[in-house]
């Protein structure tokens, strides 16, 4: 060979990234991606919306041809080929010709293995119905699927799964969703999660949760219970595992999580062979373990930094925090490290702190409600993870928070944050400021929280619920057993506040903590003991409780 030929196994997010980077940093490599396809760049995440029509043509998801980055970077970019073998040894692919059937050796110097992830697909009676969510290929095959049909079950209530609900309802179809767990979103907790049901369901979405599919016959879904759900189209949408069948195949390393092991360079066990993307393990942000994060934007990353590594330049992998967002019918679903469910898990101390702030300022014109969580280390202050629902504004803050967690700035920290306000755009305190001006007065001591899923406990052992919102919003809807003395009212009514502990609480979290800041200064005397504002609320009670 007269130049250095680096072989890339997958296009699209991670594989042409490092294509197309390769080149801009050596002109005389020869660079050649194999794709088993028939399209080797494509918008990936656009496909569910191509399927529901919001984006209306198919060439709109088609970004590069084979022809325009052999003419624009100098590829050999070679679609419908798959590669069926990897020898180390001899540092060659053997490659299939899928058209032909012909198969052919490929020798490389460097190769970079990004093949991605593959859908689940479980042992099922009749799962062969089942259409799954992967390439182009995959979206011209549901929606020739739903040219006649009236019916579709989705089973699974992941990112697919959601997105491509939400745009067979946009189809016109009567949708159900099958999700084995108690919620949609795993990424977010069950009281954050109780929105987006609500949201589904208002959209004529039927969820069927804590279910499972036990076959799929021709024209409808039998769950694990019996019941029969229509299904004219079913889409298999439960999850994604790293594909390592070639990596296993040439005698790599593969980790604890089932993903090919890579060091910080990429590198594979083999010093020639690289692995990026979906396919392979990463380290988590939070604990540095191992972990598996099937995202475009990590996929795209990697491609650009394994391609500095192979030509010499310093570059590193990134620890990542999974920073995810879904649209759900109008709502923003978003979340960044970890959540209170893995939190608990892994037995790790935590403070939850719950907002319910408007996307910008109240008098502006179209503000809405954001729910807001932030996770935080109670002994370090560090920011563990947050997640959000709204229908607007939800997206950056959640991007400022996973920003603020990369960067090393504590929790409290947040207040302290300088954030771009006009009123059409946010508030003076900032929803991301008033985080911090929160997690500052609990590291402080000035008030303590108790979270909607220890109220009951709580009461059991005693405590007294103090509401201090209006007679109205008592009268509307009240936690059983409460006392209502509305905050306005507090100052003057101190000695009909009952004695022993006190959980206090307001809509969603302000007004509770301000009068846990009277009663704090007023207590002598009055035989009161532990004094704890609910943490977000009513709101967040009644969606957790509900959950």
């Amino acid at each position: 060979m007269n130049s250095k030929r680096i072989v890339i196994i997958g296009g699209v997010a991670g594989g042409m990234s490092a294509a197309t980077r390769l080149r801009r940093l050596d002109e005389q490599a020869e660079i050649i991606v194999l794709e088993r396809s028939g399209h080797v760049s494509f918008a990936n995440c656009g496909l569910p919306y191509h399927v529901g029509g919001v984006i209306a043509k198919r060439d709109s998801l088609l970004l590069q041809t084979p022809a325009s980055l052999g003419a624009r970077f100098g590829l050999d970019v070679r679609v419908g080929q798959e590669a069926i073998a990897v020898d180390p040894a001899a540092r060659s692919v053997q490659v299939r010709n899928l058209a032909t059937n012909e198969v052919y050796n490929l020798e490389y110097d460097s190769l970079i293995l990004s093949p991605g992830a593959k859908p689940v697909r479980p042992p099922l009676p009749g799962i062969e119905r089942a259409l799954t969510l992967r390439n182009v290929e995959d979206t011209d095959a549901i929606v020739a699927a739903c040219t006649d049909a009236t019916t579709a079950v989705v089973v699974g209530g992941g990112f697919i799964g959601i997105e491509l609900a939400e745009n067979l309802v946009h189809r016109g179809l009567q949708v159900t969703i099958v999700e084995a767990t108690a919620q949609v979103m795993a990424p977010i907790d069950p009281e954050l999660a109780a929105i987006v049901h609500d949201r589904l369901r208002d959209n004529g979405v039927d969820l069927r949760l804590g279910q499972s599919v036990a076959s799929i016959g021709e024209d409808d879904v039998i769950l694990a219970d019996g019941t029969r759900v229509s299904a004219d189209v079913v889409v298999a949408a439960i999850g994604v595992r790293p594909d390592t069948s070639l990596a296993v195949g040439a005698g790599l390393a593969v980790g604890e999580r089932g993903g090919i092991r890579v060091d910080d360079q990429f590198r594979t066990s083999d010093p020639n062979i690289y692995a990026i993307g979906d396919a392979v393990e990463k380290v988590d942000a939070i604990d540095d373990s191992a972990s598996l994060v099937p995202l475009a934007q990590t996929a795209n990353l990697q491609g650009r930094r394994v391609a500095d590594v192979i030509m010499g330049r310093p570059a590193y992998g990134r620890p990542v925090l999974g920073t995810a967002i879904v649209g759900v019918f109008g709502l923003q679903v978003a979340s960044t490290g970890w959540n209170e469910k893995r939190l608990r898990q892994a037995g790790r101390p935590y403070r939850a702190i719950h907002t319910h702030p408007g996307n910008h300022a109240g008098y502006y014109p179209g503000s809405c409600q954001i729910s807001l969580k932030l996770l935080v280390d109670p002994e370090t202050d560090e920011i563990l993870g947050a997640q959000g629902v709204g229908e607007s504004g939800v997206d950056k803050r959640i991007d400022v928070i996973a920003t603020a967690i990369t960067g090393g700035i504590l929790a409290s920290e947040l207040a302290d944050l300088e954030l771009a306000y006009a009123p059409q755009f946010g508030s003076a305190k900032d929803p991301v400021n008033m985080l911090g001006f929160i997690a500052a007065n609990l590291r402080d001591g000035l008030t303590e929280t108790i979270q909607w899923h220890e109220l009951d406990d709580a009461v059991a052992a005693g405590a007294t619920v103090l509401d201090v919102r209006t007679r109205s919003e008592h009268n509307a809807n009240a936690i059983p057993g409460s006392v209502l003395i509305p905050l306005d009212e507090l100052r003057d009514r101190l000695d009909e506040v009952p004695a022993g502990d006190l959980v206090v609480h307001c809509a969603v979290g302000l007004r509770g903590y301000l009068a846990t800041r009277v009663l704090e200064q007023h207590r002598s005397g009055y035989g009161w003991g532990r004094i704890r504002n609910l943490d977000g609320g009513m709101k967040t009670w009644l969606a957790g409780a509900g959950a």
